[in-house]
C-alpha cells in the first residue's frame, strides 16, 4: 500500500493523493488493501500525515517529532486496557486472603465442633484463597500480557508505516521507502526482500 501511495506521490505530486485523504473509505487507492482499509486507526493516522504532505510539510525532523509524540499518546490511550487488567488480577490473591481470613473467623467460632465440621469450614476458607490465585494467574494476568502483546503488535505496524513516511519525506524512491518500512517490522513478521518485490510488481498500474 505504501509503495503504490509514493509511487502516486513520485509521479503525480502530493495534490494527487488528496482526494483519497479526504474520502480514505471510498478511496480506489486504498481499497485492495482490505486489511488496512478496515483499519480506522491506521487510515487515520496514515492519511493524517499524507494531508500535512498535502498542505506543503516537507521536513522529516519535523514530521518524526510530531509522529512520536501522535505515537506516544495512542501507546498510553491502549495500554489502559492491559494496565487495568494487571491492577485487577493483582487485586484477586488479595481478596482470596481475605476470604481466607474471614472463613478462619468463622471456623474459630466453631472450634467445638467435631472434626468433620472443622473440615468442611477450613475447606471452605482455603476455597477462597484458591479462588483469588486462580483467577489471578489463570485469567485475568495472562489477559493482560495478551492485550499488552496485541498493543505492542499494534505499535511495530504504526512504526513501519512512520517508517514509510519519513523515508519518502527524505527523497527516496517507492522502493527504498517502503524497504525501511520493511525493516522497521519485528522479524516473525517481517516479509523477505523478495516477497515484498514481488507483491509490488503484482500491483496494478497506479492512477490519481
Amino acid at each position: 500500500m505504501q509503495y503504490q501511495v509514493f509511487k502516486l506521490i513520485k509521479q503525480k505530486g502530493a495534490l494527487a493523493v488528496e482526494q483519497h485523504v479526504e474520502n480514505p473509505h471510498d478511496s480506489t487507492l486504498f481499497q485492495p488493501f482490505t486489511k488496512f482499509h478496515h483499519d480506522h486507526h491506521a487510515i487515520e493516522f496514515f492519511c493524517d500525515y499524507l494531508r500535512l504532505m498535502t498542505l506543503g510539510t516537507d521536513n522529516p525532523h519535523e514530521v518524526e517529532a510530531l509522529m512520536d509524540a501522535d505515537l506516544e499518546a495512542h501507546h498510553v490511550h491502549d495500554h489502559q486496557v492491559s494496565h487495568a487488567l494487571t491492577g485487577l488480577a493483582e487485586g484477586f490473591p488479595a481478596l482470596g486472603i481475605v476470604a481466607a481470613v474471614l472463613g478462619v473467623i468463622k471456623t474459630m467460632g466453631s472450634i467445638n465442633e467435631p472434626p468433620e465440621i472443622l473440615g468442611k469450614l477450613i475447606g471452605g476458607a482455603l476455597v477462597g484463597t484458591f479462588l483469588g490465585i486462580l483467577l489471578c494467574y489463570g485469567f485475568f494476568a495472562p489477559f493482560a500480557s495478551n492485550a499488552k502483546a496485541i498493543m505492542e503488535e499494534e505499535a511495530t505496524y504504526f512504526n513501519c508505516m512512520k517508517a514509510g513516511i519519513l523515508a519518502h519525506l527524505a527523497g527516496y524512491a517507492p522502493s527504498v521507502s517502503t524497504e525501511f518500512a520493511r525493516k522497521s517490522l519485528a522479524p516473525h513478521n517481517r516479509p523477505t526482500f523478495l516477497e515484498v518485490e514481488t507483491a509490488v510488481e503484482s500491483l496494478p498500474p497506479v492512477s490519481g
